[in-house]
């Protein structure tokens, strides 16, 4: 595409990030809510970016009274939180309708009060706008144009992707409005991430993205926290009280998630004569999270299965770890991941994995090598490949060892290099302009 000229200024090495989050603070707790890997995503990238030097400035929606303007959660990151709508949740469906208030929040946050960029005494102008969601993408774009400065893009979940994989899911409306402002957003965006080759592809072939303008820059996990461990120590630690096998689910719960297939998984191991148990760790997300949660209770209850499931609330994220090692195996049985961090986060711990062949978890888990792939929502071919790792060890201990070995790979510091890295080559180029 055309580009328009920069500004002609000389950018620092070490750049100055206004990081983009609107409908979510990656400071709440995940798993429940709105809360998820995207929480997790900008916090850790923001934290391995200052701690590489980067300035990263994290502007989120005040969903509350009681929230500071601002905080300061390390050297070089700090959270902002802005004025937009009520200080109270907003259904994330009515969240587009914010997004003006929100841009022009930002916008006054990023400037001198006549609008000019921020002198170097008081921090010094910004190098580039990191969006993440489609919501923060929508005032990423006007920042863009009123600023002249880069547009990094993170979508993490996909319009198009989510209406294949669930189309009894989509509301017309929002869904009409979303897809089209995807589409703009991809299309203006200097730099679109994808997490992984899966994600790069559906960018390209649902979106007609630019494969010139599109990085791949994988998640990490901190293996600082997450890492192999005794089981029986992290069991007796968390107050599970089980003898068998121990199955693990983690997410928010919501229909995409499919908590519902490892309770009947679990109900099918039990009915072929495996003493397994599930731990649900998760909340309701979403308009039908609460229903979901009582259809899950409902189905316990008529298999016959409330003395060994579960449920425990969301955890602190460096906390789930200790359900990673207590575990035998993490079932993942979701419709759509553009990544899977559980499914990284599990590997690292060297729990193996039994995850739907579904986007960014065929790029995490080998199929036979550090876990197991199913092409199918039938729990009956969950509770197979399940049951293949319990009932040998020997299996159990392979993948255990080639997912420890493979989760190394993945660090927040390497995703933080790449980044910086991307951002050094866009200050230099021409921006995109709107085609």
């Amino acid at each position: 595409m055309e580009g328009t000229a920069k500004t002609g200024r000389i950018v620092p090495a070490m750049s100055r990030l206004a990081i983009l989050s609107l409908h979510t603070s990656p400071l709440a707790q995940p798993g429940t809510g709105d809360g998820g890997g995207m929480n997790v995503y900008v916090r850790e990238l923001a934290s391995a970016m200052a701690r590489a030097g980067h300035r990263c400035d994290v502007f989120t929606r005040a969903d509350s009274p009681e929230l500071p303007a601002e905080i300061i959660v390390e050297p070089g990151f700090v959270v902002h939180y802005v004025e937009a709508g009520p200080k109270a949740d907003v259904p994330k469906e009515q969240l587009e309708l914010l997004v003006p208030e929100y841009t022009d929040r930002v916008l006054t946050a990023m400037t001198t009060l006549s609008g000019a960029p921020i002198d170097e005494e008081h921090g010094g102008p910004y190098d580039a706008v990191h969006a993440n969601y489609w919501l923060s993408g929508l005032a990423g774009h006007i920042i863009k144009h009123e600023l002249d400065i880069p547009l990094v893009s993170t979508f993490h979940t996909l319009d198009r992707v989510k209406a294949e994989a669930m189309p009894e899911e989509v509301t017309a409306g929002i869904s009409t409005r979303r897809d089209k402002a995807e589409a703009d957003v991809i299309g203006c965006s200097d730099a679109v991430l994808a997490s992984c080759s899966v994600e790069a592809e559906q960018l390209v072939d649902l979106y007609d993205a630019d494969p010139g303008r599109i990085s791949i820059v994988a998640p990490g996990v901190d293996h600082a926290f997450f890492g192999p461990g005794d089981r029986d120590q992290a069991r007796r630690a968390l107050g599970l009280e089980c003898d068998g096998p121990l199955l693990l689910f983690v997410g928010r719960i919501q229909p995409l998630k499919g908590a519902q297939v490892a309770v009947e998984a679990l109900s099918l191991l039990r009915a072929s004569g495996t003493p397994a148990s599930l731990v649900i760790v998760g909340g309701p997300s979403g308009h039908q999270g609460e229903a979901t949660l009582a259809e899950i209770h409902d189905l316990v209850d008529r298999l016959g299965l409330h003395d060994v499931v579960h449920f425990r609330a969301p955890q602190p994220h460096e906390l789930l770890s200790s359900y990673y090692r207590a575990a035998d195996v993490t079932v993942i049985p979701s419709r759509s991941e553009s990544f899977g961090l559980v499914a990284l986060e599990s590997s690292a711990c060297g729990t193996p994995v039994v995850a739907s062949a579904v986007g960014g978890l065929t790029t995490l888990v080998d199929d036979g090598i550090t876990g197991a792939l199913v092409d199918s929502r039938d729990p009956q071919d969950f509770a197979d490949r399940i049951g293949e790792i319990l009932s040998s060890p020997l299996r159990a201990t392979r993948y255990s060892t080639a997912a420890v070995i493979e989760a190394q790979n993945y660090t927040w510091r390497a995703a933080a290099t790449a980044l910086g890295e991307l951002f050094d080559e866009l200050v230099a180029r021409r921006l995109v302009t709107c085609g």
